[in-house]
């Protein structure tokens, strides 16, 4: 959550904005008390990319998808 006072706001808008877009919840306070919530329309959500994390994975163990000995009485 990132709170900003209303003449921050005014001053960075478009800041603001974007940070919403990108999921960011941004309020506006007027003498610190919260008065207005920036929110997304729902059509305008960032449309979500497949493969964003393609190399991230550093390791994983050769064991990784053999069964549980814990889920032997499920299987």
């Amino acid at each position: 959550m990132h709170q900003v006072n209303i003449h921050e706001a005014k001053t960075h808008l478009s800041k603001l904005i974007q940070e919403a877009v990108m999921g960011e919840e941004v309020i506006i306070a007027k003498d610190n008390k919260p008065m207005v919530k920036l929110v997304v329309m729902p059509n305008m959500k960032p449309e979500r990319k497949l493969g964003t994390a393609k190399g991230l994975v550093q390791f994983i163990s050769d064991d990784f998808d053999a069964p549980l000995d814990d889920f032997a009485d499920y299987q």
